[in-house]
């Protein structure tokens, strides 16, 4: 029998995301329980451009929060990518600053997991893709290259998805979008977006790219395994789980 108490995550999630919470619970480890809070501070009945996630970014967490601290997670991840990226490195450190204050608790970003895991497989020069319009993935690319990683290459999504299009897209759709990011000056591929169907498809990829593919989920929980001491690798979802924390 597993041991449930081995550490909590408490995961703060856009309330139409369908695609995080099923991909957190294929990758934690035995023993790290999830515990989920829904967040708003955007239109359902928008594209997800880069004012609805900025205003996301900006929107006020203290209740979704409040609510979340009742489970007394060991790690709080703020699991959407887009609505750090449209305000840049600062302002997502300053958001992972304030979590951590008003919490006790470790906290990772979704977009700051994305810089770590880059890091740590001392990746410079990237191939990006995202099923985001094009203005945020300009952004994003900045938001990166702000923390020293080139875009070789970047590939994105032909008609602008609303928020449960993204969702909506199938890990062959998701397979099909990451190989036309892909370059051979790019050193890895980077798959943004924590409500894309990413990590059923890194492993496939990596076999076909013999590089490594980074998505959001899987790099939250790796820099969430790493703030708790837990170096198990995790097989099944791409080199940066696989080698476990170093």
């Amino acid at each position: 029998m597993t041991h449930r108490g081995r550490a909590r995550m408490g995961v703060l999630v856009p309330f139409t995301n369908v695609n995080l919470e099923p991909d957190m619970a294929m990758m934690c480890p035995p023993g790290v329980s999830l515990h989920i809070a829904r967040m708003g501070g955007y239109d359902v009945d928008e594209i997800p451009d880069a004012d609805q996630m900025h205003g996301l970014g900006a929107a006020d967490i203290d209740g979704p929060l409040a609510l979340l601290m009742g489970a007394k997670p060991d790690v709080i991840l703020y699991g959407c990518t887009s609505a750090t990226l449209t305000h840049g490195p600062a302002f997502d450190r300053d958001l992972a600053a304030r979590i951590k204050a008003q919490s006790g608790a470790a906290t990772v970003t979704a977009a700051g997991a994305l810089a770590h895991g880059l890091a740590t497989l001392g990746v410079s020069r990237i191939g990006f893709a995202s099923p985001y319009v094009k203005e945020i993935n300009d952004q994003a690319i900045a938001f990166l290259a702000q923390g020293g990683v080139q875009t070789v290459a970047r590939s994105e999504v032909s008609d602008a998805l609303g928020n449960y299009g993204q969702g909506e897209l199938t890990p062959d759709q998701v397979h099909a979008l990451a190989l036309r990011a892909e370059h051979p000056d790019a050193e890895a591929l980077v798959l943004s977006c924590t409500d894309m169907r990413s990590a059923e498809t890194l492993d496939a990829l990596e076999q076909v790219l013999g590089k490594p593919v980074i998505c959001s989920n899987q790099a939250m929980v790796f820099a969430a395994l790493h703030a708790l001491g837990i170096n198990d690798p995790v097989p099944g979802f791409g080199q940066l789980l696989r080698r476990g924390r170093v």
